[in-house]
């Protein structure tokens, strides 16, 4: 039998990945966090990994970044691929009074002329010499992308981005994200659970359940009920977007895909 997950192949990318993961298992409190993850993040494409809670996305992440060591398998990060990075929670003391303008330069020292630029593109500008603490979950949020962009990134990585922001304020910041792909060429792979937002908003999706349980782009993984099973009701109700998926039992214990899959996609079950 074949266990390799279902796939609906999206347009193949020539170009040389940013960031590949071949196999990867991370273990952790003497489990398998998540196994057998291969996956590739190539220059210009916006790639969302989504999955329930509990199914090993912040692990993935943090393989990706080298910040927890790899169990098995290898991760091949060209020297040249310049990353930035968003993380999950930034918890900051509100006894200290820390400026947006310190924050955002605080691992890597810049002009005022450079932070007061990547501020402006993240949209808040403005707050350069705002008290941090001041900041709404969403100011905040962009704040740390404008850090995250002070390093001029080849790859932006972002773990659940939309953490204390409201549904608008969710919005504007996709906008926001697919403008500084579009602006700067760069490729972006982030964590999200917001199914409805990121369907709209991304080339590809990365469905994870322990293992990788389906990937593409999101027209044909929404339409795939190994995706519906995974994320239930929420799932029945999204507007149809390209999309890809992979089909992995023993990770995400979903039926089989039928036959009939959307076209251009491929299915690997015994």
């Amino acid at each position: 039998m074949n266990s390799e997950p279902a796939s609906v192949s999206p347009t193949p990318n020539p170009a040389r990945p940013l960031v590949a993961l071949h196999g990867v298992g991370v273990q952790g409190g003497g489990r398998w966090l998540v196994r057998e993850i291969s996956l590739a993040v190539h220059p210009g494409e916006i790639v969302t990994l989504i999955g329930p809670n509990g199914a090993g996305k912040t692990t993935v992440v943090k393989a990706l970044l080298g910040l927890v060591p790899v169990s098995e398998g290898r991760i091949d990060r060209p020297q040249a691929s310049r990353i930035g990075y968003v993380p999950q929670r930034l918890t900051l003391d509100p006894v200290i009074p820390l400026s947006v303008a310190r924050l955002v330069s605080a691992t890597r020292r810049a002009p005022r002329a450079r932070i007061q630029a990547a501020l402006d593109e993240a949209g808040v500008g403005a707050l350069i010499d705002a008290p941090v603490r001041i900041l709404s979950g969403g100011e905040f949020q962009r704040v740390l992308l404008a850090r995250a962009l002070l390093r001029d990134p080849a790859l932006l990585v972002l773990d659940e981005p939309m953490q204390g922001v409201d549904f608008a304020g969710e919005t504007a910041l996709y906008d926001l994200l697919a403008r500084v792909r579009t602006t700067r060429g760069c490729a972006i792979f982030m964590v999200s659970h917001d199914l409805h937002v990121v369907m709209a908003a991304t080339d590809r999706v990365i469905c994870l359940n322990g293992r990788i349980c389906c990937s593409g782009s999101p027209r044909a993984v929404a339409e795939l009920p190994t995706f519906q099973a995974l994320f239930g009701a929420r799932a029945a109700s999204l507007a149809l977007y390209p999309h890809s998926h992979h089909k992995e039992p023993s990770a995400c214990d979903l039926p089989s895909p039928p036959a009939d899959l959307p076209e251009g996609a491929r299915s690997h079950h015994g």
